[in-house]
């Protein structure tokens, strides 16, 4: 009987030993899942000479490699001081960004002193979780200083939009767990990996929330390996869905729900001169392209740019498609394209501008959009068609004036705010930079003439009195500087 009793004892002990040593691990990982606070200085396109406005937010980070602690790009975005906090423990570390990618709202940070953290457990990054499969969302969200862990279940994987840079559109997985404020950032895991980054929730649903999948996490790690981050590549086409069966006749294609209608190619682009509007794009990468525009990949349907997400610049990618009566296929070499970021909102950036006798000048771009109210319709169609229309290749920037500070050289002009410029002393503005180089010529006319798109009349300056008027508008508005040229 005593021994019974002993060997129970032991087995008993044994068991609880192992129960120990099983909810340890979870909480040694929360060690390698910090809180993240950010003091943020807000840029001011409104009166752009100006500093802007200071803030500050929450967020979550988690370690993924020596010094490595991989988090949102819109937790440190536009940060002035970084503070990281590890699970129970009062002190702060300071830390800086590292790399910061804001088309896929993702960023690494490093503290100052790593030394403290060698021994912390390193996150593994693992596979897209499957649908109906339950994740762990773990951060800091409102509410309290400490941890928080929630469950949810994979509801939805899709091609959607990155609230984050307001243009870019990537794969996201949708869970029905909230994320929350100060949750962005932090590690989804499951099966003890990362299977993705939390960082949008949902405003108009209760509990849904969206993470970054573990591809575009990897195509984020593998992008910056040579220190530089050089942001996605672009097909530069739209298409059109085919599913009316009177389209699909009257461009002789069968009823087989392949196939979808190329609206646009994007001059400069990487299939410019290759495919154009009418053409039918059947398959990309041997994935048929479905009359949806999406294909079947790793055993879930997506966007076909999705093919296009996972490559780099001056990688290719194969197109098949049919032209008229003919059918290509080729191999279209791939690269970014910069000018479709005047679409997305810019960070760590200071406003452009120029101020000239009381007329405030500014490039037009997202940031500008989102603070000015600009609705002027010749504005509104500059704005679209900067892209599609390759005005870009024409204008680098659409100048607006913006503001009209009040001068005596400038009365009954305030009605010109809001327009676009189109000449200066009739040559036509092709940048902020050319505008600033148009007005301070080194012989100046005895009238600067500038006109604008819309307007009934030109803006007439008399140029003898600029450099007065410059004056008493710097000391009326307290500007320092009247212009900033770089970004």
């Amino acid at each position: 009987m005593l021994a019974r009793a002993l060997l129970l004892l032991a087995l008993l002990t044994a068991s609880h030993a192992k129960e120990q040593s099983t909810t340890a691990a979870p909480s040694d990982v929360y060690r390698s899942v910090v809180r993240i606070e950010a003091a943020v200085q807000i840029p001011d396109y409104t009166t752009p000479w100006n500093s802007g406005r200071f803030t500050g937010g929450i967020g979550t980070g988690f370690l993924i490699g020596k010094n490595r602690f991989l988090t949102n790009a819109h937790v440190v975005s536009n940060a002035s001081r970084l503070l990281i906090t590890v699970h129970g423990s009062p002190r702060k570390y300071p830390a800086r960004v590292k790399h910061i990618a804001h088309d896929c709202d993702l960023a690494l940070v490093e503290v100052e002193d790593f030394s403290d953290f060698d021994r912390f457990p390193v996150f593994s990054i693992g596979d897209v979780p499957s649908l109906e499969s339950q994740v762990r969302v773990i951060g800091y969200p409102i509410g309290g200083e400490r941890l928080s862990v929630t469950r949810g279940v994979v509801s939805r994987i899709d091609f959607s939009s990155y609230s984050h840079s307001r243009a870019d559109q990537h794969l996201i997985v949708q869970i029905d767990a909230a994320i929350n404020p100060g949750n962005s950032g932090g590690p989804v895991v499951q099966d003890s990996k990362v299977v993705g980054v939390a960082f949008q929730g949902l405003r108009q649903a209760d509990n849904t929330g969206y993470i970054i999948p573990t591809p575009v996490v990897r195509r984020f790690l593998k992008d910056i390996e040579d220190g530089n981050y050089d942001h996605y590549v672009d097909l530069g086409v739209s298409t059109f869905p085919l599913f009316n069966p009177a389209m699909r006749r009257a461009l002789k294609l069968p009823d087989d729900g392949i196939g979808v209608l190329t609206t646009n190619v994007t001059p400069t682009g990487s299939c410019d001169g290759i495919l154009q509007p009418g053409d039918v794009l059947v398959r990309i990468d041997n994935h048929d392209i479905d009359s949806a525009g999406q294909i079947l990949l790793d055993g879930e349907k997506v966007d076909l740019n999705e093919v296009v997400e996972r490559k780099f610049a001056g990688d290719t990618v194969s197109l098949r498609w049919r032209s008229g009566d003919d059918w290509h296929n080729r191999d279209i070499t791939l690269k970014a394209l910069s000018p479709s970021r005047m679409y997305a909102i810019q960070y760590e950036k200071k406003p452009r501008y120029i101020v000239f006798a009381g007329l405030v000048l500014q490039p037009l771009d997202t940031n500008l959009f989102a603070s000015a109210k600009l609705d002027d319709v010749n504005v509104r169609r500059l704005y679209s068609d900067y892209l599609p229309k390759g005005l870009f290749t024409k204008r680098q920037d659409i100048v607006l004036l913006t503001r009209v500070e009040s001068d005596p050289i400038n009365s009954q002009l305030a009605d010109f705010a809001g327009l676009a410029i189109d000449k200066i002393n009739g040559t036509t503005v092709k940048s902020l930079r050319h505008a600033h180089e148009l007005l301070h010529p080194a012989s100046p006319p005895e009238f600067h003439v500038i006109e604008l798109f819309g307007a009934n009349r030109p803006i007439i300056l008399p140029s003898a009195e600029i450099a007065a008027a410059n004056q008493r508008v710097s000391a009326t508005y307290a500007i320092e500087r009247l212009s900033n040229l770089e970004d």
